[in-house]
């Protein structure tokens, strides 16, 4: 058996400060008081994911709680808690549904046990009922477990934009098992693709040809520093939009039929196009392919969910690999072109 021991703040610095690791995780270290139970010879990955509650284990499931879950997985992979309520989108009248049935004296946390959609409006739920009640972050889904289930931005959708009703909530835990993946359809997989793919572009590293469960641990440990360090997005976890900019507004243009991750591969296209950078990982590993909405639609979604100043619409773009930009402003008939690219 390992030892384990408390980290208290000056072991979690001195080991910041031995690491070479990025200088957003060593300042979200320095700024975050942070106890920590770790392994002998622990690494920085491990320290950030505990910090956030992040587990990454086969068979992790929550003890208790309310339910809110894809019925999908449910009958792939049951679970029994305290109460269930089923999940079908990610919108306000179902968050309003939710509301009703959980009730006003009911105990024990939220359970989002599902894909991002699920994950992200369980969060919501748990945010907004009796002024906010602590919630578990189950995601099943590669797209969840990479990324849309850490972090605390929960969020519903409208029909102008995808995420513009939201509030960061950070999750008691977030429980990951891999082995759920194993039903995951190929589509799904695919989809989830585009989240690593993008996490590989910011940390400039080649995740995606990790085996699986390190390929997971590793995109969920640089979210996570990134979003210990900005923990509610007022700079550099920014920089987390790559390529979801102009994937999000394909989303709101096809009314969510396109899945989020064949969006954002798009979009991955689109940032690497106006940073002047190769497409090459993202056609190889990803392939993705123009979709059919409409173009003004598409292009009123992307500018009322991007940010603008003085005319010039704000991206999310790429110096190189492993030095993304934020805040970088490009004309509007630029964005717009770059748009249009991946409309058929």
């Amino acid at each position: 058996m390992l030892a384990k021991l408390t980290l208290e703040r000056p072991a979690v610095l001195a080991l910041a400060d031995a690491a070479s690791e990025t200088p957003e995780i060593r300042k979200a270290l320095r700024e975050h008081a942070l106890t920590v139970v770790v392994d002998e010879a622990p690494d920085l990955d491990d320290i950030v994911l505990r910090a956030l509650g992040v587990r990454i284990e086969a068979g992790l499931r929550p003890e208790s709680g309310a339910l809110l879950a894809d019925p999908a997985v449910l009958d792939l992979h049951p679970l029994e808690l305290d109460e269930t309520h089923l999940v079908r989108e990610k919108s306000v009248d179902e968050a309003r549904r939710l509301w009703a049935e959980l009730g006003s004296s009911r105990e024990g946390p939220i359970v989002g046990y599902g894909g991002g959609t699920t994950t992200d409006l369980a969060g919501f739920v748990a945010a907004t009922f009796r002024r906010g009640v602590p919630w578990i972050a189950v995601p099943t889904t590669l797209v969840g477990q990479v990324d849309a289930g850490i972090g605390g931005k929960t969020s519903v959708d409208l029909r102008e934009g995808k995420g513009l009703a939201g509030v960061f909530h950070y999750p008691e835990e977030v429980l990951i098992d891999p082995a759920l993946l194993l039903t995951l359809p190929d589509e799904e997989r695919r989809a989830g693709m585009a989240e690593v793919v993008k996490t590989g572009l910011l940390a400039g590293l080649e995740v995606w040809d990790l085996p699986e469960e390190q390929m997971i641990r590793s995109c969920a440990a640089y979210k996570a520093g990134v979003c210990l360090a900005d923990p509610d997005e007022r700079g550099r976890r920014a920089i987390l939009g790559l390529g979801h900019t102009f994937g999000h507004a394909l989303e709101a243009a096809s009314l969510y039929t396109v899945r989020h991750g064949d969006a954002v591969a798009l979009g991955l296209l689109a940032a690497l196009r106006l940073s002047g950078l190769p497409t090459d990982v993202v056609e190889t590993v990803l392939d993705p392919r123009p979709v059919p909405v409409n173009r003004e639609h598409a292009w009123e979604a992307l500018k009322r969910g991007a940010q603008v100043r003085d005319g010039k619409i704000e991206l999310v773009l790429l110096e190189t690999p492993g030095k993304p930009l934020w805040g970088v402003e490009r004309a509007e008939t630029e964005v717009q072109a770059a748009l249009d690219s991946l409309i058929v």
